[in-house]
Parts: structure tokens; C-alpha cells; sequence
């Protein structure tokens, strides 16, 4: 059994995370690779695929996105995960009440949903260092207004017991064999910590 973890980052928080699902899956005897989604043409050398992606304003990165929908015959053919990174801080409410990480859900989730059939989804809380450069004129309109460094939260929030934990539930999974109900959203804890 070989796993592809594939995703797509623009500062590499994403690819954090990617890496560690990859070596716990591994480390769970689920021989398993990660690779950007720019970087992998073949998803028939795999037998199953957890594809993440950064997520901005409620919205996966495209790059995610066109890797599922240009590679969405063979992904339907094997189990597959969704993971998504990027809210920032360490609240697990928001101000209104909300969880965070059901309202950083990304958009892009519900349409994949119908069309790969997910054994299960996450999100991830992110990380952000202000005095990275800005990739993409969005990032650099938002640099130039004063309050910026104020608004979002500087700092790795990564959860990483709760990446750990859903490792090794798709671990498990894989293992059991079991047929998980398509689009059940199957995952592992994703708390704030």
C-alpha cells in the first residue's frame, strides 16, 4: 500500500502539516508520501490520497482544487481524505460563538464532497509570520493598510497532536479495510491547543 499526501501551501504551514501526516501514517506501517499538488502528474501510483490546502478567507487555495478536479476519475477510485489549515489563534469559539474550525471550513469541501466521496475531512488551525514576503497581490494590498500586523494573529498555531490523531485514524482505517460511509466526514479531533 502506498499513500500520497498532496497540497498545496503558499508559506509552507500547509506543507508542515502535509509532512507530518506522511511520516505519522508511515510511522503507523502505512508506507506514505508527501508531495505539492504542482509536483505530482500520476495519482494511479497510489492506493489512497489525503489532499490539503491552505484556506483563505473561507476559500481552499486553486491549486488544491484544480489537482482534485484534474485527477477526479482516479481519486474516485480510492479512498480519500481532505484536510484544510488556517485559522489563526488559539480560540476554539469565535466571538459569536462559533467554532472556528466548522466556520474555516473551505467552500470548495461541499462540491468535493460530491464529487470524491471523502471517507472523512479536517481542519487545521494555521500559522502566519507577518515578516514573510506576501505571495499574491491579495497578500500585498492587505500588507499595505497599517492595522495589518494587528489583525491576524502572528505565530504557529498547528495542533499537532490533533494532525497526529487523525493520522492515525486514517492509519487505522486503512488498515481495518473498512468501507466508511462516503461523505461521512469521518475524522479525527481537531481541537485548539
Amino acid at each position: 500500500m502506498r499513500i500520497l499526501v498532496a497540497y498545496a501551501t503558499r508559506h509552507g504551514a500547509t506543507a508542515g502539516i502535509a509532512e507530518r501526516i506522511a511520516s505519522r501514517l508511515s510511522a503507523d506501517g502505512i508506507p506514505a508520501e508527501a508531495h505539492s499538488v504542482t509536483d505530482v502528474d500520476d495519482v494511479a501510483l497510489y492506493d489512497a490520497v489525503v489532499l490539503g490546502g491552505a484556506a483563505y478567507m473561507a476559500h481552499w487555495l486553486k491549486d488544491a482544487t484544480t489537482f482534485a478536479k484534474r485527477h477526479q476519475q482516479e481519486l474516485q477510485n480510492r479512498k480519500v481524505w481532505l484536510f484544510s489549515s488556517g485559522p489563526l489563534g488559539n480560540d476554539a469559539v469565535d466571538k459569536n460563538g462559533e467554532d472556528v474550525l466548522q466556520s474555516a471550513r473551505p467552500k470548495e469541501f461541499s462540491e468535493l464532497q460530491t464529487l470524491l466521496q471523502p471517507s472523512g475531512e479536517e481542519v487545521f488551525f494555521g500559522a502566519w509570520n507577518p515578516d514573510t514576503p506576501p505571495v499574491g497581490i491579495g497578500e500585498r494590498l492587505i500588507r499595505l493598510a497599517p492595522a495589518s500586523r494587528e489583525a491576524l494573529p502572528a505565530g504557529d498555531f498547528r495542533n499537532w497532536d490533533a494532525v497526529d490523531a487523525w493520522a492515525d485514524h486514517i492509519a487505522a482505517e486503512l488498515k481495518s479495510g473498512s468501507e466508511p460511509t462516503p461523505g461521512s466526514g469521518a475524522s479525527g479531533p481537531a481541537q485548539a491547543g
